[in-house]
């Protein structure tokens, strides 16, 4: 993944140098273009210009993915709690568009592989056309549709969940310059040891305090606010409470990351909880924006990644300042229509060059 991150990181922070009136950046478009960027090619093994011009074919249908109207709030009710309406009213997850892209896409990537085997691609869909063909080698046929759906949904979640931490962590170290400071000396001092100037992947994922916060922010702004599982077999709770097989349970996973008890002063933003001294001190299973143990989500490195690289090079290369007037971050407005936990409005900053060339 060294050469994607550096590319698209690298375009990151000229998209930003590029903008002549800077305080205009809307961060959720931003990142998102960012994050369509990195999980479409690790995705799909396509190259896209969202980061640099805002604009591309993959990013016109993640745009897509970003809007809800009653009818596609009709399609994700009935997959999560009535799914045999499903079938009846043939509602899907992803608009026909998408999906008709996807399908192009893939047929083209896939016979030009085909084409030649001798180049070996290490992204997803080249696991899944493995899987595919070691499959039909065992009599265990993966369809291309199967194929398809595996990829886009490894696209879909992770471009905006990704892309609305980067940006509720901007905004955040934008009224916490302390915390700012902080993190700028820690990555400043890596990039002085490296040869290059490069932020390696195993050394940024070493940092303890850019990693504490980027955890804080998945606390404050857990993308996906609740668990969904089935009850497997029935499960004694304690005398008075047996869960019967085949129950939906649902886990209150942003409820715990806001309570008191847990996380005191819950609203504050406060990185130092995560620090490898204090970060022993949670109480098991109350941090969960991933889930946990062996069904949780299959993304969570590939997400820790482009987090942690799009925060570095932003951060080495742009002091982050409020603009006045502007919502603090706990006054800041949340989409009340999707799926995921997102702001609700434009979030804006000053990005304050460093380098005074």
């Amino acid at each position: 993944m060294q050469p994607l991150i550096d590319t698209k990181t690298f375009e990151l922070v000229e998209r930003i140098r590029s903008t002549e009136d800077k305080t205009k950046i809307s961060l959720r478009y931003l990142f998102t273009d960012f994050t369509t960027d990195i999980f479409a090619t690790a995705a799909f093994g396509i190259k896209t210009n969202a980061t640099l011009t805002g604009e591309d074919p993959m990013r016109t249908v993640t745009k897509a993915f970003m809007k809800f109207d009653m009818y596609r709030g009709l399609n994700w009710i009935s997959i999560f709690f009535f799914p045999k309406l499903v079938d009846i009213f043939r509602f899907s997850f992803f608009p026909k568009s998408a999906t008709d892209y996807f399908t192009r896409v893939f047929n083209s990537v896939s016979q030009q592989r085909a084409s030649n085997r001798n180049t070996e691609s290490k992204d997803f869909l080249d696991v899944l056309l493995k899987m595919k063909e070691e499959g039909a080698n065992n009599s265990e046929a993966i369809s291309d549709q199967i194929i398809i759906a595996q990829a886009a949904i490894f696209l879909f979640g992770g471009f905006e969940t990704s892309g609305s931490i980067l940006s509720f962590a901007t905004y955040e170290l934008a009224f916490n310059q302390d915390v700012q400071e902080k993190l700028y000396n820690e990555l400043k001092e890596v990039q002085i040891q490296s040869k290059d100037g490069r932020l390696e992947i195993i050394k940024l994922a070493e940092l303890p305090y850019i990693n504490a916060v980027a955890k804080e922010t998945l606390r404050k702004y857990v993308p996906m606010g609740w668990l969904d599982r089935v009850a497997a077999m029935d499960y004694k709770v304690d005398d008075n409470l047996t869960i019967p097989a085949g129950t939906p349970i649902y886990v209150n996973a942003i409820g715990m990351q806001h309570d008191s008890n847990i996380y005191p002063d819950p609203e504050t933003f406060n990185p130092d909880r995560f620090l490898p001294e204090n970060e022993k001190n949670i109480k098991p299973y109350t941090y969960l924006p991933f889930g946990d143990g062996p069904r949780s989500c299959i993304g969570k490195r590939f997400g820790q990644i482009s987090v942690r690289h799009g925060i570095a090079n932003l951060i080495l290369n742009y002091k982050v300042v409020p603009l006045p007037g502007t919502p603090k971050p706990n006054e800041v407005e949340f989409d009340k229509r999707g799926l995921f936990l997102v702001p609700g409005q434009h979030l804006h900053v000053n990005f304050v060059s460093r380098n005074q060339d």
